[in-house]
């Protein structure tokens, strides 16, 4: 699949991603893209965020690339079975584990359990190894569950600006791998 067959639907997470997150950089390249914008950033409420993915995938006009990080990740999952959307596949960076009681902030609970049913198309899920939001283990049996390809990224943080990860050109090379090998 090519970039022009795709809606790419940017879904960030918490506090939205800044001008130099490698999500931000990607939706400027990629002429398809576009975020899900939610009305608040810094404190979200799991059924207006899933709303909002709902009504982004619904107004697709193409085949949707799902391009989540961090909460976005529990956002889209929990958005795909309410939405009639043709999802093509989905790029799935750091998700944090919404189960652990000690997570910060206290709100990113209220995003789980994730949905453990096998996703309907094809999915990466990338994760480092010492992510404050949610270790490798748990990302490993989420990618297991919904049968995504489980990527490790190292000791790379949370995969963000903070963490090093501004332009992240590893990352794209390997969506751009993902992409080509989507159907739409």
């Amino acid at each position: 699949m090519k970039v022009s067959e795709a809606d790419i639907l940017i879904v960030p997470g918490y506090t939205n991603s800044g001008p130099d997150h490698w999500q931000s950089r990607w939706e400027r390249k990629l002429s398809t893209a576009r975020r899900v914008v939610q009305a608040e950033w810094a404190k979200p409420v799991r059924e207006d965020w899933v709303a909002r993915m709902v009504e982004e995938l619904d107004a697709a006009a193409k085949p949707v690339v799902i391009i989540a990080h961090s909460l976005g990740v529990a956002t889209a999952i929990h958005a795909l079975p309410q939405s009639k959307a043709k999802i093509a596949g989905a790029f799935l960076v750091a998700p944090p584990d919404v189960d652990n009681v000690n997570i910060r902030p206290k709100h990113f609970m209220t995003f789980g359990p994730y949905p453990r049913d096998p996703l309907p198309f094809p999915s990466l899920l990338i994760a480092s190894r010492n992510d404050p939001f949610g270790s490798y283990e748990h990302a490993g049996d989420i990618a297991n569950a919904w049968g995504s390809l489980l990527i490790d990224a190292g000791e790379a943080g949370h995969i963000n600006s903070e963490s090093g990860h501004g332009p992240w050109p590893e990352g794209g090379m390997v969506f751009a791998q993902f992409l080509s090998r989507l159907r739409g």
